[in-house]
């Protein structure tokens, strides 16, 4: 059985390929972008904690106060009363 050459099917490949080409590089380019964004936020907060440090501020704590701040209050007081009784248990 023989294939006839259908030029019609395969405009309208070449062109969902060029869409699908298209589409998926702006998807990598903003990625890259967002990258790109996340890694000046990183160095911003890299430079601010520096600031602090220098202020005489203890970074250490500032970062566990940062993650406290985003966790729920139950959540933070339920680790605290797990740690507060290991640190019992071990006669801290």
């Amino acid at each position: 059985m023989k294939y006839r050459h259908d030029t019609e099917f395969e405009k309208a490949a070449d062109t969902a390929f060029r869409v699908t080409a298209l589409e998926l590089r702006q998807f990598v380019e903003r990625y890259e972008r967002l990258e790109a964004d996340k890694k000046e936020i990183a160095d911003q907060q890299k430079e601010l904690m520096a600031e602090a440090r220098a202020r005489g501020y203890d970074t250490k704590a500032m970062r566990q106060i940062v993650r406290e701040r985003a966790r729920s209050r139950e959540e933070v007081q339920e680790e605290q009363a797990v740690l507060q009784l290991y640190r019992d248990a071990l006669g801290m």
